[in-house]
């Protein structure tokens, strides 16, 4: 699907979306009203590895769920954005705040929510099951659908260019 990869040399941080690129967009409905997600273990350990390198990882998410913030704490992750309804906004200030020059940033996004953000970021990640129009957007799409290695994908190849994976 790729012809080429980007360059990732300046890449210095992943903000990630979680339904969709963090899980398979599979929700289970629990009739006590608990909403649970299956996380890939891979993705998990290539987010660790690439805090452990120095690497800022941020997530944000429309959805706004406990469990899904303690998985994300379990892996060191402390930019959690959660129950976001513009993306963009939280985006851009989290930059601001962490004093990040946009073109530094791989987004990953798999939806129209997503769409806006992908457009202002350095490099613009699809999984492969991505919608249609963020697939069209997308600087590169990887092998691996949400929730099935596609982050552990992207930080293994921009870990792997920087010779640090």
């Amino acid at each position: 699907m790729n012809k080429y990869l980007p360059d990732f040399s300046a890449i210095t941080t992943f903000v990630l979306d979680v339904d969709g690129v963090l899980t398979d967009g599979t929700m289970l409905a629990f009739a006590n009203g608990e909403q649970v997600r299956a996380f890939n273990i891979k993705d998990g350990y290539a987010i660790k590895h690439a805090l452990k390198r120095g690497y800022k990882v941020a997530i944000i998410s429309g959805r706004n769920e406990v469990g899904v913030r303690r998985r994300l704490e379990s892996l060191d992750v402390s930019d959690i954005y959660l129950g976001v309804d513009n993306k963009l906004d939280v985006f851009e200030n989290y930059l601001y705040l962490q004093e990040i020059d946009p073109e530094n940033v791989i987004y990953m996004g798999d939806d129209m929510p997503d769409l806006e953000v992908m457009q202002h970021c350095g490099i613009a990640i699809a999984p492969a099951d991505a919608a249609t129009d963020i697939l069209a957007v997308a600087d590169y799409v990887t092998n691996a659908g949400g929730g099935k290695g596609a982050v552990r994908e992207i930080i293994e190849l921009v870990l792997k260019s920087h010779q640090e994976w």
